[in-house]
């Protein structure tokens, strides 16, 4: 997804932002290890992201707490 005709990315974006989280890390990250990412280092690989056009001022525990959920889900779905 992370070429110039992909759509942007915002912070209610939870299920696109957890995709594109797996596409970039793989495997490197289980669930356990997932849960356990501080949610500073989440935020900058967010903000860091093509096509995500948040900002960090935007951003809340909620979004990320979210986004976390969604990456582990995310995760467990590439599993099978």
């Amino acid at each position: 997804m992370q070429d110039k005709f992909a759509l942007p990315i915002y912070w209610n974006d939870h299920e696109d932002i957890a995709q594109e989280l797996y596409e970039k890390f793989g495997d490197d990250f289980n669930e356990a290890k997932i849960y356990r990412i501080r949610f500073t280092e989440l935020l900058e690989w967010i903000l860091s992201l093509p096509n995500f056009k948040g900002t960090k001022e935007e951003s809340n525990e909620g979004h990320l707490e979210q986004i976390q959920s969604a990456w582990v889900y995310e995760w467990r779905d590439n599993q099978k």
